[in-house]
């Protein structure tokens, strides 16, 4: 999750346990707007046979994201759209069903699904390097469904105030989503900065793909963020859902602010 940097300092944000793997949270976004709902993201879901769930830690059981949604009163058939910034398994395993709960379906019975062009090229045709990130079950039930759109810069979203906007440092055509909300903007990066420690520039993660191309991406990004005043929804920091960006005069680098 660090990258290339040691262990002897991601350790200080990030206590891992005795097989070196640390807490993670696999966060999704729930937008209410005119009666519309909308989801920023799908999480890892519950869709991992046993020994798979063992290997990453994955608590269960259960399927978090319907049991989450559960408490909001939300069913997944109320689900109007899913906005998913790629389709790597711990940001869209969420849309399919439980593990031995017959064969795999998507749990959103009804809701459009919105990927990038370039990113589902990418996730269809991966390449060796990146191909255990992606469920290849989960390509043909979106194809399938007749409700997946591919979406590029011109592609409306599916609420007004968003737009969408793209990055290749993590994976190619991964989607961001910036919100114009009434307390000021909102964007959803993904991995592009997973939580607080990746705002430090040069932190990124080995499962980035152009690491350095992430890292001029990331930069811009915070830059904007902080001009803008915008609030950075955090998709797997275990202790924070967002942040502001800040400057720190005295390290020289972008810090998150909760």
């Amino acid at each position: 999750m660090f990258g290339n940097a040691p262990r002897s300092l991601w350790s200080r944000w990030a206590l891992p346990d005795e097989e070196g793997r640390i807490e993670l949270a696999c966060r999704a976004l729930l937008i209410e707007h005119l009666g519309q709902l909308v989801l920023l993201e799908a999480g890892i879901g519950d869709c991992f046979e046993p020994s798979m769930a063992r290997r990453f830690g994955v608590m269960g059981p259960g399927h978090r994201l319907l049991e989450g949604l559960a408490k909001h009163g939300v069913a997944p058939s109320d689900i109007d759209a899913v906005v998913l910034s790629h389709l790597h398994f711990d940001h869209a395993g969420g849309l399919l069903s439980s593990f031995g709960d017959g064969p795999p379906r998507l749990v959103f019975e009804r809701a459009r699904f919105y990927v990038g062009k370039r990113h589902w090229a990418r996730a269809t045709a991966p390449h060796a390097r990146d191909r255990a990130s992606f469920l290849p079950q989960l390509q043909a039930l979106l194809e399938t469904s007749r409700r997946l759109i591919l979406t590029d810069e011109s592609t409306p979203p599916p609420f007004e105030g968003a737009s969408f906007s793209f990055s290749d440092g993590h994976t190619p055509g991964m989607m961001l989503t910036w919100i114009e909300a009434e307390r000021g903007p909102v964007v959803f990066v993904s991995d592009l900065a997973p939580g607080l420690p990746w705002f430090h520039a040069p932190i990124t993660m080995g499962y980035d793909r152009f690491p350095e191309l992430l890292v001029d991406e990331k930069t811009a990004l915070l830059q904007r963020a902080r001009e803008r005043g915008a609030t950075i929804f955090l998709t797997h920091d275990p202790g924070a859902a967002w942040a502001k960006v800040e400057w720190d005069d005295l390290r020289q680098r972008f810090v998150g602010l909760t």
